[in-house]
């Protein structure tokens, strides 16, 4: 039986910029590291991640109606607007809207989710979910077709597990008329977590004309302008208490760019990665690598004197921008000490062995113009699947970065284990999306649980790569 060497160290997967290397003397081991501006990020193996008070920190979190452990959210796709310019809110992008009552109520894990999408744009669009696993009635493209302007229709995605969760209308995204927003759902665990607030800190990239407006992806960024946003706003002022303990629920909600956060002065402890729990660890000097999509959960302490601020950077592999503030209040203590290290959060059930000796194995390439792959437009369900494999099987992919660039790999349907080099081993986390440098082959493994036809998505780090798709089936 092949276990998880949990002293093995994380890879990651860099985001473009200069880099440097040092080796550490105590492990014989070397890690990578970014400076920009002057400010240092180490990307330690172990330390980051692979392919990685206030009202403000809820952005537009759907509101949920409930009754008794079934939840109904309405959605509308639909033009919008967004303030990327001081003062002004009046960038066009296409938004996903919800209509529901406004009763800020989180499902938990094991409820079910009722969905109604209304699309009021004038193209065609389809719900895209990232990290919601087990779910086939609900799979883009190969389940569901994309929804016609002016039509509405209804789905249940079971809530099998807990985390935060996003889904988008991006998937027919690249070169439309306007870029569209990211959604956030939260489904809380079953058990309590020891945490004074649960916030999300959603981060968007955008591409503005001089004129203002925002181009969509898979478009040429000439000539435009990078910006980003933490929901939805261009700047941010935490308010925290010393010895308040925050659970922050990081999203790259960014269309392509590999990301660095830094917070600066505190601890950041690691609790989840892509909605499923992880063994506790401290992020290196305060900082996480995030790919498009992926998700983090990480407690801080807050710790600074009070009348304090600490800086939240993030890099882009070009420079290091602040885009929010920790703020430390005047007010008296949360509690008279900080809170002991947490524990695990609760397993969502997960195995926690995967047999390699009798997986199927599976070489896929990606990156260029690789066979197979097609842009979502194009995209088939009579065309043969990537592979199929029966319920109950392990499977492992060989992923193979072909291209000059990295690609960012997300698998729908299942949550996998990147494995270790030698194949003889696993990191002690799950992942749905992950980073692959050029000329990389990285190895995942998953459990072929759930029986349907589901997605595989690839694209390069570059404003104007397109997404391309393919499928496989569980059958």
């Amino acid at each position: 039986m092949r276990t998880p060497l949990r002293s093995k160290k994380m890879a990651i997967s860099k985001p473009p910029g200069k880099y440097s290397r040092r080796l550490d003397i105590t492990t014989g081991k070397w890690s990578a590291s970014i400076m920009a501006d002057g400010i240092f990020f180490p990307l330690d193996r172990r330390e980051l991640l692979a392919g990685l008070g206030a009202a403000a920190l809820s952005p537009a979190m759907p509101r949920i109606a409930a009754a008794q452990g079934r939840f109904s959210l309405r959605l509308q796709a639909k033009t919008g607007v967004i303030g990327l310019r001081p003062g002004v809110a009046n960038t066009p992008i296409w938004s996903l809207l919800s209509s529901t009552p406004d009763r800020d109520i989180r499902p938990k894990r094991g409820d079910e989710l009722e969905i109604t999408l209304l699309n009021e744009l004038p193209v065609p669009t389809v719900l895209n979910w990232h990290g919601i696993d087990g779910a086939p009635a609900a799979e883009p493209l190969a389940a569901r077709r994309p929804l016609l302007p002016g039509a509405r229709e209804s789905f249940v995605i079971p809530l099998r597990h807990a985390g935060i969760f996003t889904c988008d209308h991006r998937l027919l995204g690249d070169g439309q008329a306007q870029p569209s927003r990211m959604l956030p759902l939260v489904v809380r665990e079953s058990e309590a977590v020891t945490v004074d607030r649960d916030e999300v800190f959603l981060i968007e990239d955008w591409r503005l004309r001089p004129d203002g407006t925002a181009i969509a992806p898979g478009t040429d960024p000439k000539e435009t302008t990078p910006l980003y946003t933490i929901n939805g706003l261009t700047a941010l002022d935490i308010p925290t208490r010393t010895h308040e303990r925050l659970r922050f629920r990081f999203i790259n909600g960014c269309q392509r760019n590999v990301i660095a956060i830094k917070i600066e002065q505190h601890d950041v402890r690691v609790m989840a990665l892509d909605s499923q729990p992880a063994e506790p660890f401290l992020a290196r000097d305060g900082a996480l690598v995030l790919a498009p999509g992926t998700r983090v959960d990480a407690f801080i302490d807050a710790a600074v004197p009070p009348g304090s601020t600490s800086s939240i950077l993030l890099h882009d592999g070009k420079e290091a921008r602040p885009i929010a503030r920790l703020v430390a209040s005047k007010e008296p203590p949360i509690r008279d000490a900080a809170l002991p290290a947490p524990p695990p959060l609760p397993s969502n059930g997960l195995p926690a062995q995967l047999d390699l000796k009798s997986a199927l194995r599976i070489d896929l390439t990606l990156g260029g113009s690789q066979a197979g792959w097609v842009t979502p437009a194009n995209f088939a369900g009579s065309a043969a699947p990537a592979f199929r494999a029966k319920p109950g099987r392990i499977v492992v992919l060989a992923l193979t970065n072909r291209g000059d660039r990295s690609e960012v790999f997300h698998l729908h349907g299942h949550h996998f284990r990147l494995l270790d080099r030698l194949d003889d081993g696993w990191k002690p986390f799950w992942l749905d999306t992950l980073a692959i440098e050029p000329g990389q082959t990285q190895r995942i493994a998953f459990a072929a649980a759930h029986a349907g036809r589901w997605l595989m998505e690839t694209s390069a780090t570059a404003w104007a790569a397109p997404r391309l798709v393919r499928w496989y089936s569980i059958e």
